[in-house]
């Protein structure tokens, strides 16, 4: 059974290797030229370790932790609370999607540089016209496109209907080392506005993140110079690190911006077309758990496909019935986490993951999934 996977980020590249390994044959569309990276740590906890674990990624992924060096975060009245953060498992997100990706790619076709265009589906598939490509058809299609899906806009309807935006905007990227900052970095107050630099790996690398509160704005997605236009108009004439910041800023070539918001969708499925991850329940970078969600959506999604048979009504439905309970959770926390960020909270953290005056990282407790029996006879791997 052909499936076809839009987006190659953390939902993408786990669901084709699941989908792989209960013997369907994924292919992923990327509409950018390569696997994306990015400056952000990830969060993982939980199920989402359970699924690590049994991908045999776990150890790999607990082995690039970049906080175990120590972390800090200062907020925005120069406090020095030293938080570090615990009881989660973190990770850049492109070394995650990199080790997903390395996993999958000699067994999974990977299509960069092109994008869905069209989506007509049938009695017995689906036919999808790319930009780029010539027209295929496939059984399935799943959209992991991001909060901004385009899978979600040709089947569903336009995003305006199921974003709500949480009235933040964060832009992410990394720092040189040799700036010699510490594990904190005291920064002004800033009312409607905040800013934190996180060193991480015994402070050889340092990620910042710049913060603002603003109505929804309208810009080109794909303009990088439009974006950074827009966050140093924002932190323009703010003191203490701000400038250094922002000139590092519009340097940076792993820069992120986006809005923090939520996907709020009845259904996941229209006929063969189904959406994970962000594209169909976003629960926003406030809080903290959108890998972790993204690993789980993608583990139970191909597990209900493979105990149905590839019987895709079946499944879509089972799929929805267990991930709602983790979505509303999530994205609970981040409506709370996006009300606290302005009261001194990093933004990769949810309230009750924060632990005060200790450096140690431990292992969160790993929580159990069901296990799914393929019915399929091919397995890999084996």
């Amino acid at each position: 059974m052909d499936v076809l996977i839009s987006g190659a980020g953390v939902a993408g590249t786990a669901l084709a290797y699941w989908l792989r390994h209960h013997g369907f044959t994924p292919t992923v569309v990327e509409r950018a030229p390569r696997v994306r990276a990015g400056a952000g740590v990830v969060g993982l906890r939980g199920e989402a370790l359970d699924v690590l674990d049994r991908m045999a990624l776990l150890e790999r992924v607990e082995a690039l932790n970049p906080l175990l060096g120590g972390a800090a975060w200062a907020d925005g009245d120069g406090d020095l609370p030293a938080v570090a953060f615990a009881g989660d498992l973190q990770i850049l997100r492109g070394e995650l999607i990199g080790l997903l990706y390395e996993a999958t790619r000699q067994e999974v076709e990977y299509v960069l540089g092109d994008s869905i265009a069209t989506v007509e589906q049938g009695a017995d598939g689906v036919r999808v016209t790319f930009e780029r490509g010539r027209p295929r058809c496939f059984h399935l299609v799943a959209g992991a496109d991001g909060l901004h899906s385009g899978t979600r806009s040709q089947v569903f309807g336009p995003q305006e209907r199921f974003v709500r935006h949480l009235g933040i905007y964060t832009a992410t990227f990394s720092l040189p080392c040799h700036l010699g900052l510490p594990g904190f970095v005291p920064l002004p107050s800033m009312p409607g506005k905040a800013a934190d630099i996180l060193s991480i790996r015994d402070n050889a690398e340092a990620h910042a993140a710049l913060h603002f509160t603003s109505g929804p704005l309208a810009y080109d997605r794909d303009d990088v110079a439009q974006h950074k236009r827009i966050v140093a108009g924002q932190f323009a004439g703010e003191g203490g690190p701000i400038p250094r910041l922002l000139e590092e800023m519009s340097r940076a070539e792993d820069f992120f911006f986006d809005a923090s918001a939520q996907v709020e969708m009845y259904r996941w499925s229209s006929g063969r077309v189904v959406l994970l991850g962000d594209a169909g329940y976003c629960a926003a970078p406030t809080s903290g758990l959108g890998a972790s969600q993204a690993l789980i959506g993608a583990y139970i999604l191909a597990g209900e496909l493979a105990v149905a048979g590839g019987d895709h009504t079946a499944a879509f439905a089972a799929y929805e019935r267990e991930m709602r309970g983790f979505v509303a959770e999530h994205q609970q926390m981040g409506r709370e986490g996006a009300d606290r960020l302005f009261m001194g909270m990093p933004i990769q953290e949810a309230p009750e993951m924060i632990a005060a005056g200790t450096r140690e990282v431990p292992r969160t407790h790993l929580v159990r999934l069901k296990d799914y029996a393929s019915s399929f006879a091919a397995r890999w791997p084996p």
